[in-house]
């Protein structure tokens, strides 16, 4: 495994670009097999997660071209071009991938069997087989449907009315997915708002799908949909290390151009308003139904401890680890509640983020449904291990910035699922960071 070293050093300053929006990357080569013509992304994700959906489409039979790394085109054939696929569909370690592509299956009138890493393998998808077959979809797997790998018969699904138990994005896309194929139309019910990349991107291909309040409604469509021209936005869940390392880091400035400020996304920058960071919205812009803006940040004067719970979570759910490196070093103890949906993530967030950031000095303890920490803490660098967790990596390395000597993170190398780009980013700015 590859180790990544962080020694703090000087300040961050600099102005960058951050890579293409994974959540949206990952629906475009999705929605844009089922368009008819040609769809055009630039400003696309290549990660593994992002990857592993477009090698799943492909084997579905959608037809596509990579000009450059970060360009995407999709020549979509319609609802009904998908074929059976000759295979498991391999869905890598993406949650997303697996969860998205389940609800798609689910339309299809064929067999699809999706399979995945050791570690998605233990990621439940009960939230997503229980409506997918309430619609009449029929799917196996391990402890009945719970866990991977998943059988899926799709075809003959009617629409339902669905009250999701739990806000998530990836359930609610996959009904919404299944729900172009059912008969009738299809509501979802969300607890509390999450991110609605799915609805925007449908809707500007010209599906009827309506918003009201927490209600998703879609009818299946009359007419094919039409192809789209997008420039993905920069990921706001990638910029939130960035954003943290500029805010902890004494004396730093950095601006992130063209980030993704979608309402359903930015309960980050919310909570670090009411902690006093110094994060600047310029030139706030739309594009292909999302919006975008220039972030500028300056490091922080001094942050405050804050309570964070209830509706803000899920627009925030794969920012926590950061935060809690924040929390270190803002003045009160700092309480992450109605957050259990971390404990299902790539690794079992509360604990490894406790485990590890305790290695460092913290003063962070679980809970049931989050963490609480206080702070001021002074961390020191030490050997931590990312878990096979992206964002656990980035969260170390971000702490290693503002510890006293080297911290060293071992398997470093799982930050290639969203982000591959962070460690030459971080030295970019002027961070110490080196592989071994």
């Amino acid at each position: 495994m590859a180790q990544l070293h962080i020694r703090p050093g000087v300040p961050l300053r600099g102005r960058l670009r951050v890579p293409g929006d994974k959540s949206i990357s990952n629906r475009f080569v999705i929605l844009a097999a089922l368009a008819e013509g040609e769809s055009h992304a630039r400003g696309w994700l290549a990660s593994e997660d992002t990857l592993a959906t477009l090698r799943c489409m492909v084997a579905l039979g959608a037809e596509v071209e990579r000009p450059e790394e970060d360009e995407v085109i999709v020549w979509g054939g319609g609802l009904r071009s998908l074929r059976e696929p000759t295979d498991m569909l391999y869905c890598e370690s993406s949650g997303t991938t697996m969860r998205l592509l389940a609800g798609l299956a689910a339309g299809q009138p064929f067999m699809t069997i999706l399979h995945g890493s050791e570690q998605l393998r233990r990621r439940p998808m009960d939230r997503v087989a229980v409506p997918l077959r309430q619609m009449g979809a029929t799917i196996l797997g391990r402890e009945d449907g719970r866990l991977p790998p998943l059988a899926i018969r799709g075809g003959n699904l009617s629409g339902i009315d669905y009250e999701m138990p739990v806000a998530s994005a990836q359930v609610k896309s996959a009904i919404l997915l299944a729900g172009l194929f059912a008969e009738g139309p299809t509501t979802v019910h969300e607890p509390a708002p999450s991110r609605d990349h799915t609805e925007r991107m449908l809707q500007a291909m010209g599906a009827l799908l309506a918003r009201e309040g927490q209600n998703v409604r879609i009818t299946p469509p009359t007419s094919s949909l039409s192809p789209i021209t997008l420039d993905v936005p920069g990921d706001i869940s990638s910029a939130a290390f960035l954003i943290a390392a500029g805010s902890l880091v004494r004396g730093s400035e950095i601006t992130l151009e063209g980030v993704g400020v979608n309402p359903t996304r930015t309960g980050f920058l919310d909570v670090l308003a009411d902690m006093g960071a110094r994060v600047e919205r310029l030139d706030q812009r739309m594009s292909g139904g999302e919006p975008l803006a220039d972030l500028r940040i300056r490091a922080a004067d001094g942050l405050e401890a804050v309570t964070v719970e209830g509706e803000i979570v899920p627009r925030m759910i794969d920012e926590f680890p950061i935060l809690a490196v924040l929390a270190t070093q803002a003045e009160g103890e700092t309480r992450v509640r109605d957050a259990s949906e971390l404990r299902v993530k790539e690794s079992d967030r509360v604990a490894t983020v406790v485990e590890e950031l305790r290695k460092m000095g913290a003063r962070i303890d679980p809970t049931e449904d989050g963490f609480t920490v206080e702070g001021p803490t002074p961390l020191q660098g030490a050997e931590v291990d990312a878990h096979g967790d992206h964002r656990l990596a980035m969260t170390l390395a971000v702490a290693g910035l503002i510890a006293k000597g080297e911290t060293v993170i071992e398997g470093a190398e799982c930050i290639d699922k969203s982000f591959p780009q962070f460690p030459d980013l971080l030295s970019r700015l002027g961070a110490d960071v080196r592989w071994s």
